[in-house]
Parts: structure tokens; sequence; C-alpha cells
């Protein structure tokens, strides 16, 4: 055997096809004359690719291990008809990855879809299930997804004999390069429908309006997806159908004002309850409860009910219900009630002063100062 191919490739005589491929690219972009315009690089580039047409080729590759020279010892060509035996597996070796072989599929996963669902605050804190209308695209019933009318069935283009595309020679610094295109008759796939389904005009899907139950879990906020698997689009060709997401609204609340888990909200109580203490109903979204209003409590005060807002998402438990107090003053008094107060102010020391007032009770003179004047 004049040349050892596997040599010039530096692989043993049982490498895999994968092992030969990478260690052709490996010394082409080593030994390209873009890369070193040597003229024994040149040479030596030369080699390589011999070798690896031989190699790379079953057929070839059992002629040369029987003894034979399916490149007729011409080690120094670019194969027989002058050029490179396999020009994508060189770009492949600059510019990385492998190009696309053969015909591609019709059958390709449908894209994935977003609807808006807008909930109560009532049923983001305790979950609840839904029933939603989705428009999207599903496989006609008509072909089957196959894409051609009933009785017909796809058929090998001609043009590219199933290979899905053609071939060009051109002749550039190098020599004669064979390029790949995707075949403009069948745009790639490698067959033709040359009846198509008249429901979906050959893409294999219509759209269609369906009826979806989704499960909301306790403590989604706004912005929440919930992926719904294979209830998306469904792919050309009938393929695989690709995810619905489900993204939360939550409607304003006509009490509550929801911050991350807890809720806040604001009762108003006279002044005689904030002074004495009272019992202040509230209707919660756990039902009627009494707010503990202690006595002296002072307006802008914070009452917390724990375990009573949103329930935690991931996690156990609920936040709280943070009630803020806030303390009316009344602004108009009748003759009785205006007496009673000036009784209790003079009790408490407060009744208008003809000295100064002590700190802290000039608010209160202030207040006082308004109801008796009826503002």
């Amino acid at each position: 055997m004049a040349t050892d191919y596997y040599a010039i490739l530096g692989v043993q005589r049982d490498a895999s096809q994968d092992e030969i491929k990478k260690a052709f690219r490996r010394l082409a972009r080593e030994l390209h004359p873009d890369v070193n315009p040597d003229p024994k690089t040149q040479e030596r580039f030369k080699e390589i690719n011999t070798a690896y047409e031989v190699l790379s080729d079953p057929q070839k590759k059992q002629m040369y291990d029987l003894g034979g020279d399916p490149a007729g010892g011409a080690a120094g060509g670019f194969g027989a008809g002058g050029g490179f035996g396999n020009f994508s597996d060189i770009m492949d070796a600059f510019f990385g990855g492998a190009a696309q072989r053969g015909p591609r599929s019709r059958t390709r996963r449908g894209q994935d879809a977003m609807i808006r669902l807008e909930i109560d605050l009532e049923e983001a804190t305790f979950g609840t299930t839904k029933e939603i209308q989705v428009d999207t695209a599903t496989v006609c019933t008509t072909c089957s997804g196959e894409g051609a009318a009933p009785g017909t069935s796809a058929q090998t283009c001609d043009m590219c004999r199933g290979r899905g595309e053609v071939s060009q020679v051109t002749r550039s610094f190098l020599g004669q390069v064979m390029t790949s295109r995707p075949c403009p008759q069948c745009q790639g796939f490698g067959t033709v429908v040359p009846s198509p389904c008249p429901e979906c005009a050959g893409d294999g899907r219509v759209r269609s309006r369906r009826t979806l139950t989704v499960k909301i879990p306790p403590g989604v906020d706004n912005g929440t997806r919930i992926q719904l698997a294979g209830e998306g689009e469904v792919g050309p060709g009938g393929g695989p159908a690709g995810d619905l997401y489900v993204e939360i609204r939550e409607k304003p609340h006509s009490v509550f004002q929801r911050r991350g888990d807890d809720l806040h909200c604001t009762v108003t109580i006279p002044m005689t309850a904030a002074s004495l203490g009272t019992k202040c109903p509230l209707e919660t979204l756990d039902g009627l409860e009494d707010v503990d209003i202690r006595p002296g409590t002072q307006s802008g005060q914070s009452i917390p009910l724990h375990g009573r807002g949103v329930t935690h998402l991931r996690g156990n438990g609920r936040g709280d219900l943070i009630v803020h107090v806030e303390v009316q003053t009344p602004n108009k008094l009748d003759a009785e009630q205006e007496e009673l107060l000036r009784k209790l102010a003079k009790l408490r020391g407060e009744e208008r002063p003809t000295g100064q007032f002590q700190p802290g009770q000039q608010g209160l003179f202030s207040r006082l100062k308004d109801a008796w004047s009826g503002r």
C-alpha cells in the first residue's frame, strides 16, 4: 500500500468515523492555505484532504482496507476531479458545527402561547379552578396532520431526488468547490405535496377554540405564570404542541390592599371609642372578626391580625392582615355634647386656659377649639 492514510490523519486503523472527522478538522485548521501559505504546508493540506476523502467514505474505506487505493495513490491531489472531496467538512473545521444534511422534517414542534387571566383577591389567597377558552392551532382532522388531501400523499421531489438539497460546482482559487443549498422546489423537505389538504392548505393544522381547566394554586400574584405543558400551538405537519402559559392578573379589592403576602386596610373609629376602647367588627377574607381597639388607641396605630393575609405560594402559612386605625374627631357638636365635652376638659385640666399650655397639650387644644367653633 503506497500511502498510509491513517498515518496522515494521525489515527488508528480501527478509528471511528467521528474520530477521523475530528482529526481532519484539527489538521485542516492548522494547514489550510489561508492560514499557512507555505508551499510545503499546502502539499501537506492536500494529503490530509485526500486521506479524509477516502477514509470518510465507507465504500472507499473498505476498498482501501482491502489493499486498493480509491484515490489512485495520488495523495497530493484534491480528488479525481481536482476539487475538495467534502468542502462542507472543511468549512466546519473553521466555523464550527456541522452543516445540515439531508431533507428537513415537515413535522416541527409548535410555539408556546400565553393568555392572561383575571382573578379576585379571595381566589389568589385560597386558590381556585377556572375554565378558560383558548384559540390555538390544533391538528387538522381532515388530513391528520399530513398536509395532503385525503387519498393522496407526499411524493419524492424529482429535483433533489429526496435529498432536500441540490449541489453546485464552482471554481475558486482552491480549485473546484462543491456547495449545497436547500432545494428550491421542495424547500428542503425532500418531498412535495401535489394535492394539499383543502382544510389546512397543506400545513397540517387549523385554528380552533378549546376549553381548558386551569388549577390556580393559593398565593399567586400579579405576573405569576402557570405552565400547561403541551397545551400551546400544535407544530407544522402535526408536530408536538408547545406549552401554554397562563399569566395571572389580580383585580383590585374594595377594602384590602396587598403588599406581598400581607393585606392592609383602614378602619375609622370615633374619638370616644379610641379613648374608651371597643370591639370593631371587620369582614376579613375568613369571615367576620372583631378587631380589639384598646383604650387610648391613637390615630395611625396599626393592629396586626396574624395569619389573615395571603397564602404563601412557596411555603406554609399565610401573611398578616394589618389594620390601620384612623380616629375621627367630631366637627359639629350640639349644645349638650359641647357642655359634656367642656366638663371632660375641665376634669382633665384641659379647659380653655388663660395661661400657657404644657408641652403636649397644644394639639389637644387645637382639636377642642375646632370642635367648639364648629369647624
